[in-house]
């Protein structure tokens, strides 16, 4: 049976699970992470590893939802509000968004290794992501939707729209099947452009 941890102890063995996490799972990946890795810095059994998580996955995810806040400034508090109109925060939007996906260590791990999103998705608690003050997915969809509203976006249900997005946002897990990298930047350029002039109505500025 695991031992007992003073309040003390538990913060201290928390922050260095979520240090050492981060940096193994950024490294080496999830499903190569073990618990005694895991548990090595804090200098306890790694069966007491389940006092702290559920899984490698509920740390991973524990991780990711710390940043939200911060997530959240660069996407939409940044970009997608930051917009003259709403096809330009749409552009914003996903072109914040996709370059968070390719320097995020965290996300960018995920989103290039889908079995390991999957596995991690697996832990997402609904509930709890949705109470999140700072959720970068909830500010997304009441934008979506609140532009509907207006008749600023296309006529058609709001969770098409977030899907088409995020659809564009798949596209860094295919990266090399893009042809010469040269072309990537010019590539996502005009699939953002066609996407954000796509989802909007007539009158919307083309800056």
């Amino acid at each position: 049976m695991p031992p007992a941890f003073s309040a003390e102890e538990k913060a201290r063995i928390t922050a260095l699970l979520l240090d050492t996490g981060d940096r193994l799972f950024t490294t080496v990946g999830l499903r190569k992470t073990t618990l005694d890795e895991l548990m090595a810095p804090t200098g306890v059994a790694k069966s007491s590893f389940y006092v702290f998580f559920d899984s490698k996955e509920a740390l991973y995810l524990e991780l990711m939802l710390r940043q939200a806040a911060e997530v959240k400034r660069r996407v939409v508090d940044e970009a997608l509000l930051a917009g003259s109109d709403t096809r330009d925060s749409l552009r914003r939007f996903l072109h914040a968004t996709l370059h968070e996906l390719t320097v995020n260590p965290l996300w960018s791990r995920l989103m290039s290794h889908p079995e390991e999103m999957r596995a991690v998705a697996g832990k997402l608690d609904p509930a709890r992501v949705t109470a999140l003050a700072d959720n970068p997915v909830t500010a997304v969809s009441d934008f979506v939707a609140d532009r509907r509203r207006t008749g600023e976006l296309v006529d058609v249900d709001p969770a098409v729209i977030i899907g088409v997005l995020q659809t564009v946002l798949l596209v860094p897990m295919f990266a090399d099947r893009l042809g010469d990298p040269t072309l990537h930047p010019k590539i996502i350029d005009l699939l953002v452009d066609i996407v954000a002039t796509g989802l909007t109505t007539q009158g919307e500025s083309t800056t």
